[in-house]
C-alpha cells in the first residue's frame, strides 16, 4: 500500500508539470508572434522571454535556438499563404483570383515583419518552414499561368518576380509604418497595375531564374 501511495503521489506531481510546460510553450509562442510581428528576425529569444514574463532559461528549455521557435511559429503562416492561393485558383476568373491572392498576401506581409522575413528568405526556419514554403511554389506557378491564359496578365511576368514584388511592398510598409501605416497600399496598387497586359511596356531585364531567386533568398537576411 505504501509503495502504491508513493507511485500515485509521484504521478500526481508530474502531471501539473507537464501542463505547466505546455502552457509555457503556448505562452512563449503567443508572445513571440507579437514581438516578431513588430521586429522581424531581429528578435532574440531574450526579447521573447522578457515579453512573455518568463525566465530566459524557460524559453531555451522549450526552444534551444531561434530557428526552432521560428519553425513552430511560421510553418502554419506559410500554409495560410498556400490556402490563399488555393482559394484564388478556385475563382472562375483567373485574373481576379490572382489579384485577390496578391492583395491578401501583401496584407499579411505588410502587417507582420516576421512573416515577411520568413516568406522572403530561406535563411530562417527549419524543416517545417521549408516544406510549407516549397508547397507554395507550384501553386503560385499555376495561378500565374492561368492568369496569363486570359491575356490580362503581362506575358513576361514570372513566379520568380513574386518574392521581389513582395519585398518591395514590405520595404514600403516598414519605411512608412511609424507615420502612415497603410501607405503601402498605394504603392501596391501602383505595382499591381503594372502587371496588366494592356499597360505593359518592354522590361529592360528578364526575371531571375529559379536558381538565382533561391540564391537571393538564401543570402538575404536582416
Amino acid at each position: 500500500m505504501g509503495i502504491m501511495t508513493r507511485d500515485t503521489s509521484r504521478t500526481a506531481t508530474k502531471r501539473p508539470l507537464r501542463r505547466d510546460a505546455e502552457r509555457n510553450r503556448q505562452r512563449i509562442i503567443a508572445s513571440a508572434r507579437e514581438v516578431f510581428r513588430e521586429r522581424g528576425m531581429e528578435t532574440t529569444l531574450d526579447d521573447v522571454a522578457h515579453h512573455a514574463g518568463l525566465g530566459v532559461g524557460t524559453v531555451y528549455r522549450r526552444f534551444p535556438n531561434k530557428e526552432h521557435l521560428v519553425d513552430a511559429m511560421f510553418a502554419d503562416r506559410l500554409e495560410e499563404i498556400g490556402h490563399l492561393i488555393t482559394e484564388s485558383l478556385d475563382d472562375d476568373d483567373p485574373w481576379q483570383g490572382l489579384q485577390k491572392f496578391l492583395w491578401d498576401s501583401v496584407s499579411l506581409i505588410a502587417e507582420d515583419r516576421g512573416l515577411h522575413d520568413v516568406m522572403l528568405s530561406t535563411a530562417f526556419g527549419q524543416d517545417k518552414v521549408a516544406i510549407a514554403r516549397d508547397k507554395v511554389i507550384p501553386l503560385a506557378q499555376e495561378l500565374i499561368n492561368r492568369a496569363k491564359e486570359t491575356g490580362k496578365l503581362r506575358a513576361d511576368f514570372e513566379p520568380e518576380d513574386l518574392p521581389i514584388l513582395f519585398k518591395m511592398i514590405g520595404a514600403v510598409a516598414e519605411y512608412t509604418h511609424a507615420v502612415a501605416p497603410h501607405q503601402w497600399r498605394r504603392y501596391a496598387a501602383l505595382l499591381f497595375d503594372s502587371l496588366r497586359a494592356d499597360a505593359a511596356t518592354p522590361l529592360p531585364m528578364p526575371a531571375l531564374g529559379t536558381l538565382d531567386i533561391q540564391d537571393v533568398m538564401a543570402h538575404w537576411c536582416r
